[in-house]
This record gives structure tokens, sequence and C-alpha cells, in this order.
């Protein structure tokens, strides 16, 4: 058995003076051993932590004796070790970050609700359009089979490119996923609200539809990015399909790295054969950036940096130090 659990979850739900509530937060959080990230706001709470089973087993009761969040739903992971250093409770303006003008609240305006069986069945129906609420990067790591790929790397660009793109699904059925549900509470709302139809979302997202015993993550490809020092959890019980393609080469890849030029910090699929070919950069420039992490965490000396720069075929005249 495990000795340790991940928890994920969300509630949308009134929260008075969030600052105050973090403050307390983190202090019952930090008894408990815990580590992770929750963010608080006065639309709601959405959080992501991990420790022993013991501990995280009383962080859910705790909430659930408190009548503002008797109605968490939390999904359980099972782990070895705690993937998180340090222990966040941070207030926020909202939950997540669409910076809408008018924003939406998702207790008076969101999409049906799908559950997993039913989610599936949209997968397959050639008048429904699925849509990923989530960023590039996650998706290119694993996505559900036929979805469409935004082309965004944060959230709160997905408004603009519904607006630049509806034509192409403003007359179908529209339903959404997301890793936990939370970004799709919003999302499905504001289509609601731009005029589609007819618009759902998968209840609990990818992280349910994962563990649902009936279609055990059926129609998944490749596995799940996650916020956390694991990087990404399986979803798919039926098969593992690996869609991921490393950055350099095309070759199938489901191992992330962040570029090495700390401006640029791009995230991107990458083998350790070509992060050490490429020096971690994902472009020219970012590999002879004066900054570069690679070369200071290998150690390499001015020369070294130079040499390994010429055999990819680039040149450039090292930085002083």
């Amino acid at each position: 058995m495990s000795t340790h659990q991940v928890l994920l979850y969300y509630l949308y739900v009134p929260i008075d003076q969030p600052e105050d509530f973090a403050k307390e937060h983190l202090a019952f959080c930090k008894s408990l051993n815990l580590k992770g990230r929750i963010l608080v706001a006065r639309e709601g709470i959405n959080g992501t932590l991990a420790g022993t089973v013991a501990d995280t087993n009383a962080y859910m009761e705790a909430m659930h004796q408190d009548d503002r969040f008797k109605d968490i739903f939390f999904k359980i992971d099972d782990c070895d070790s705690v993937p998180f250093k340090k222990m966040f409770v941070r207030p926020r303006r909202e939950l997540v970050s669409l910076k809408l003008e008018d924003d939406i609240n998702p207790l008076e305006l969101t999409g049906s609700y799908l559950s997993p069986q039913e989610f599936r069945d949209a997968l397959t129906d050639e008048n429904t359009v699925v849509i990923d609420a989530r960023n590039d990067y996650e998706y290119d790591l694993g996505h559900f089979r036929g979805a469409v790929r935004p082309d965004i790397r944060s959230f709160r660009e997905l408004p603009q490119w519904i607006r630049d793109n509806k034509e192409a699904f403003m007359d179908k059925r529209v339903v959404t996923y997301c890793t936990g549900g939370i970004r799709c509470e919003k999302f499905s709302g504001w289509l609601v609200r731009e005029g589609f139809k007819d618009v759902g979302q998968l209840h609990g997202g990818i992280a349910t539809y994962g563990k649902d015993p009936d279609v055990r993550g059926d129609l998944w490809d490749g596995v799940m990015y996650v916020f956390d020092e694991r990087i990404s959890v399986p979803v798919n019980r039926v098969e593992h399909v690996v869609v991921g393609k490393d950055w350099f080469d095309g070759t199938p890849c489901e191992r992330y790295i962040n570029c090495a030029n700390p401006e640029c910090n791009r995230q991107m699929l990458c083998s350790e054969e070509n992060e050490h070919t490429f020096l971690g950069g994902c472009s020219h420039d970012c590999r002879i950036h004066p900054r570069n992490r690679y070369v200071s965490e290998h150690n390499l000396t001015l020369t070294d940096w130079q040499e390994r720069i010429e055999q990819l075929g680039e040149t450039f005249t090292v930085p002083a130090r």
C-alpha cells in the first residue's frame, strides 16, 4: 500500500476575507505536515496538496466538517513520497485566471455536467466538438482522442481564441474538459454567455474520468500533465498510446523539461540525449544565452560551451563571465 496521498480539489463557494483565511489555513496545513499549493479567493478554494495517508485523511475530514466546504469532492492519487517542496496558501482575485471584464460566476452560469460515460459518448459523436480547455503544453503530453487543441499558452488566452475560431463549431454541440474541472466551470459558462446553445463539461475533469471503473480512461492518449514534481500521471487503463513528440526530432517522448534560458523557460518534451545535445535550449538564442542554466549546472567552460555549439553547426562568441 502507498504511504502518501495527493489531493486535488476545488469548490466555488463564497469566502469572506480570503487574505485572513489564507494565513489561518496555511498554519492548519503545516500543523498536519502537508505540502502543496492552495489558492483562495472570494469565489472559492482550489488546492492540490500531499502528505501521509493519515494526515491527508485528517485534512479531508476537517474540511468536510466546515459547512462551507462540506460538498468538496477530493480526487485522490496514491504516491510513495510528497511531490511538493513547500506548503503555500495564497489569496487571489480569482481561482483561475480568465481576466474577464465581466466575470463568470459558476454558481449562476455554467455548462451541463457530463459523467465519464456521457463524455465518452460525446467523444464518438460526429456532431459534437470536444475542446481541451488546458494550455498547449498540457495537451501535447496527453489529450482525448479527436479533441480540439487551442493554440494558447495560458488559460486567459482561451476566450479570444474561441472568438477567432468560433465559426468552425458555433452551430455544433460543444463539450470541454480540463484536469480537475475547475477551469471548465468558468469556461463552459463563458461559452453559454457567448451564445453557444448546447455546452457540456466533463464533471470532475480528466482525473475523475481516468479512475471511473467503467470507462477506465478509454479514448485518452498519452498521460495527464500535473502541476507538481510528478509532472505526469497515467489516465488510460485500457491501453497506453504515446502522443508526445520530442521538441527537437519529433520522436515519441513523455519527458518534460524547461528551456535552459530562464527568460524563456518554455516547457518542452525532450529526451535526455537531446537535452545534452542542445544544451537544454529550445533555440539557438536560448542555447547561447548568457544565463543558460545547462551551462552553469554542468560546469561547462567557455571553451566547452563554444565547442558544443559549433558541433551543432551553430556559431557564437562566448560571453565574458
